[in-house]
């Protein structure tokens, strides 16, 4: 409740509020530098607010300990790294840390969620290769499948289909909704506004680091809406398969300024 996030003193999000309802698809939308993963970061104990406090089961966050928040919530960062020479397999069992207490062997159920996790994202035949073997899209998937691994009730996922191709995406949304059909709550930065409209079932949209609308893809995705959120021009139809809003961009004359160039483009 009203939280202000930042970085080195420099407030992203001033006296932000919002709730995310339990058992919901959530996402957050909004354009680039609008505060969107600073407010999942807060939203995942990542980033301590410097004012106000963000509340998970009745509690200020930043008062409970890490595996207990690890045992809540599964995150997703933007840009995330793997060690050196670590396997599909070892890195999708570091999800399972938050499960492990001192002298606590590996069992026969961390063994299980893992391969339910690399079979759920289409990750198991990678098992044995190296992570940094793999392409942009299949760590992104192998990212995924160590979050699924946690077996949390919460999944917050920063720009989840970053490097995959359309049919990947389009998986990897289908099991998300999947997830969030067996009642878990997921909250997501997408960038795809269409996806968004999909996909969720409660919409977040941000600019300037202040919240500017926040319900239903049909209360929130519209063209004056979209407009006033990303400057675009566009039109709202109907999505032919879900019913519910799509947008289609109007498109705006292409213009750019040439800084240090004289007339024909060549820098001075």
């Amino acid at each position: 409740m009203d939280v202000t996030l930042g970085y080195d003193g420099s407030p992203i999000i001033s006296g932000l509020s919002a709730e995310i309802p339990d058992g919901s698809f959530t996402v957050i939308i909004g354009p680039n530098a609008c505060g969107k993963s600073t407010l999942l970061r807060g939203l995942s104990r990542l980033l301590a607010p410097e004012a106000g406090r963000v509340v998970l089961d009745g509690k200020a966050i930043t008062s409970m300990p890490a595996k207990d928040v690890a045992r809540r919530l599964g995150l997703l960062p933007q840009s995330a790294l793997a060690p050196d020479g670590i396997t599909v397999a070892d890195l999708v069992g570091r999800g399972r840390f938050a499960h492990q207490r001192l002298l606590r062997q590996w069992t026969s159920a961390d063994e299980r969620a893992v391969r339910d996790a690399l079979d759920a994202t289409g990750t198991l035949p990678l098992a044995a290769r190296r992570v940094d073997e793999l392409s942009g899209g299949q760590r992104q998937r192998v990212w995924v499948a160590m979050v699924l691994a946690q077996q949390t009730d919460l999944l917050l996922l920063d720009e989840p289909t970053t490097f995959l191709d359309i049919a990947h995406q389009v998986e990897l949304m289908e099991l998300f909704a999947h997830l969030n059909r067996s009642g878990r709550t997921i909250v997501a930065v997408l960038h795809d506004l269409n996806h968004a409209a999909r996909y969720a079932d409660h919409i977040i949209a941000m600019r300037d680091g202040r919240i500017l609308a926040s319900g239903t893809p049909s209360e929130v995705v519209t063209s004056s809406r979209v407009e006033e959120i990303y400057g675009l021009p566009n039109v709202v139809i109907e999505d032919p398969v879900t019913g519910g809003p799509l947008v289609v961009p109007r498109g705006v004359p292409f213009s750019r300024e040439v800084r240090g160039a004289d007339a024909t483009g060549v820098p001075a």
